[in-house]
């Protein structure tokens, strides 16, 4: 007998990639339960599949950066209180990280994938149902967007949470209204600007000799940002060009204030009303 439910959460969190560096992407979960029925008439209540899968799901993957440790250009070096991962790219530029050890999810892979994703939290969930479960499968799902969006990430040292984390991030679509009409040419315009971005603030940012660690050698200017956060101490290297950084920090209601006020600059009088999302579902407007 086979037990399912859909849209049992949502997964945001960013991959390593050697084409496009970081990239930012949102999954929705769907889980399938095999087994035979407990006690209760149940292969699992659903408030606990809800609750005790999506704990797990969770404390794996979701907010983290998912490193595919088994790759030839990725090295990952564990210390005491935090983990460095380099990882050369394939113009030769470098992504250098330290932070906490729980800001990652290591993936013994040399790509990432959702089909890697899948697998690894259905061995790990697995373990961690009752007897009478006897399989687990996990199906993530991009939003169908029909409409131009963007991949970003970012890290909210003011965040309490997960979101406090250097490097984690959302696939966003973007609503972008002028006096009350849809602009296809704006939304594309944005969706091209944060193509893969990485998206900063000011305030973090720091000299590249400030960092903590030895920094790979680069012939391209590189963005250094580092904070403290509740979690830890957190520090980023990484091309500039692969990087935007903004005045106010990165939450999704200043995005969309910054979005807004960018393009009213050039509408001068036409009102401009910004949609931006921060993953699936949710998100922050502004009008102007």
């Amino acid at each position: 007998m086979k037990l399912f439910v859909r849209d049992l959460t949502v997964i945001d969190s960013t991959y390593l990639d050697a084409k496009r560096g970081f990239v930012g992407d949102s999954y929705q979960v769907d889980v399938v339960l095999d087994g035979q029925l407990n006690e209760q008439s149940m292969i699992l209540d659903f408030a606990l599949v809800k609750k005790q899968i999506k704990a797990i799901i969770d404390s794996e993957v979701d907010h983290k950066l998912l490193v595919p440790q088994a790759a030839p250009n990725c090295t990952v070096t564990f210390e005491e209180d935090r983990t460095q991962v380099d990882y050369v790219l394939n113009d030769n530029s470098v992504i250098q990280l330290k932070s906490p050890h729980e800001a990652y999810c290591l993936l013994d892979s040399e790509d990432i994938t959702t089909s890697l994703l899948a697998s690894y939290l259905e061995k790990v969930i697995l373990k961690k149902l009752p007897d009478n479960v006897t399989g687990l499968s996990i199906a993530l799902r991009p939003e169908q967007i029909t409409t131009p969006y963007y991949h970003y990430t970012h890290g909210l040292k003011k965040h309490n949470g997960n979101c406090q984390r250097i490097a984690h991030g959302h696939r966003s679509k973007i609503d972008i209204f002028i006096n009350g009409e849809y602009s296809e040419l704006w939304v594309e315009k944005w969706a091209k600007r944060w193509s893969d971005i990485y998206l900063a603030s000011t305030s973090d940012v720091i000299d590249r000799s400030e960092l903590s660690f030895i920094t790979a050698k680069s012939n391209v200017p590189m963005h250094c940002s580092a904070y403290h956060a509740p979690q830890g101490y957190f520090e980023l290297l990484m091309p500039a060009s692969r990087c935007e950084v903004l005045d106010n920090d990165t939450t999704v209601e200043e995005l969309a204030r910054f979005i807004c006020e960018t393009i009213k600059q050039e509408e001068g009088d036409n009102s401009v009303t910004v949609y931006a999302y921060e993953g699936i579902g949710k998100g922050a407007i502004v009008e102007l």
